[in-house]
């Protein structure tokens, strides 16, 4: 497991491009047979993925969580973004294909990946947080009918925003947050930019009392989406591409523009749930 430090704002402004990507730039992800983990000191988030192909992975605490298992004071919520894939989470095993999401909670002692064909594996994405209570273990689905352990994203957490005209049409989908699935901390959801549409999240924002950490995917290999970071009034970029992860502390912005159309997936931790607490920020304040 990678560990990373929190970075003041006084500082960042004077990083170079090498030292901006080694901050905050999460590569090498989507190994195969591989777990890759990244541990943030920012609201002590883990960043991962995992990539099983000839073998069911498992997901381990390491000697850096200090713990009997990952998720013995952790909450842990996956995306797949790639071929037909199981989850075991303790006892029992779960379908969770592409774009399902699902959320594993507190003192769940075995978590292991494994995909349904070798030859198109499951690209598993993750966030983990600290948590403090055990909540229900559930897949998340697009669509489809609900059951015990299966929740369909309910329409109001579909949010269509923007438009072609300001190149920022795109759907909002909103996996994990109070109402729909039940979480101590982690906030995490999907957005998918529609053909022709290229910027997200501007007008832009931050949010004090918690962090983000985006994964950019659905891109083409020569495409790239210009990230933007730092405090309002002393932006940095970072240039990302298909399938890398990039961490944005809570002083900081987070907005992209892409060569063309991209999907990414953001998942907050920190103080507040709340999906519409942001501080917003003026276009004419941006420097």
């Amino acid at each position: 497991m990678e560990l990373r430090t929190a970075s003041s704002p006084k500082d960042v402004k004077y990083y170079t491009t090498e030292r901006l990507r080694e901050e905050f730039l999460i590569d090498d992800l989507f190994k195969p047979d591989d777990v890759k983990m990244v541990y943030s000191h920012i609201d002590r988030i883990i960043t991962g993925s995992a990539v099983p192909v000839e073998k069911k992975l498992s997901l381990s605490a390491g000697d850096e969580l200090r713990a009997d298992y990952f998720l013995q004071r952790r909450e842990l919520g996956i995306i797949n973004i790639g071929g037909p894939g199981k989850i075991t989470a303790g006892n029992k095993t779960y379908d969770v294909n592409y774009k399902d999401g699902m959320y594993i909670g507190m003192g769940v002692e075995t978590v292991e990946f494994e995909s349904v064909d070798s030859k198109n594996p499951a690209k598993f994405y993750f966030n983990s947080a600290p948590a403090h209570k055990a909540y229900k273990t559930v897949v998340i689905k697009l669509d489809g009918e609900a059951s015990d352990d299966v929740v369909i994203i309910k329409n109001e957490n579909k949010v269509e925003l923007g438009s072609l005209e300001e190149s920022n049409h795109r759907v909002i989908n909103k996996y994990i947050l109070p109402g729909q699935v039940e979480s101590c901390q982690l906030v995490m959801g999907m957005t998918g930019l529609k053909p022709g549409s290229v910027w997200n999240t501007m007008p832009c924002h931050t949010h004090d009392r918690r962090m983000e950490v985006y994964l950019y995917f659905d891109m083409d290999e020569d495409s790239i989406v210009m990230h933007y970071m730092g405090e309002p009034e002393e932006t940095r970029h970072i240039v990302m591409r298909n399938e890398q992860a990039v961490i944005s502390p809570s002083w900081s912005i987070h907005a992209g523009s892409g060569t063309k159309a991209y999907t990414f997936i953001w998942g907050m931790v920190g103080e507040n749930q709340e999906f519409g607490d942001m501080d917003n920020v003026e276009m004419k304040n941006l420097k």
